[in-house]
């Protein structure tokens, strides 16, 4: 079964962050990516650009609202995201837990509907 793992935490929190700091994270990221890929259930996944260059589009009575930035304000933004496939919610929910993400934000799993 398809999930995807949707990455949030706080971006003002990397602000200031050493240069070191940014390189182990990259290379937790890396190493993760790999663990995935080597076991098999990697489908997808990227980094998205900081939420300040993000684009809202809305249909509001026939006509088209384009709106900068995000259009929901939360305490934490979507920063990145994995397509997995895995037997089951548990496995899914395993991989999200050893995400790098996870340690200084959240990962969200859901499941995805996959059309045959």
């Amino acid at each position: 079964m398809q999930y995807l793992l949707m990455i949030y935490e706080d971006e003002s929190k990397r602000e200031g962050w050493t240069e070191a700091a940014i390189n182990q994270t990259i290379a937790a990221y890396h190493a993760y990516t790999a663990a995935l890929q080597s076991a098999g259930h990697l489908l997808a996944g990227n980094r998205l650009r900081p939420v300040a260059t993000a684009t809202s589009v809305r249909v509001v009575d026939g006509r088209n609202q384009v709106l900068d930035g995000p259009y929901a304000e939360t305490k934490e933004q979507l920063g990145g995201y994995y397509l997995i496939d895995v037997p089951d919610l548990d496995q899914a929910i395993s991989w999200a837990a050893r995400c790098p993400g996870a340690s200084i934000g959240t990962i969200e799993v859901r499941p995805v509907w996959t059309y045959s």
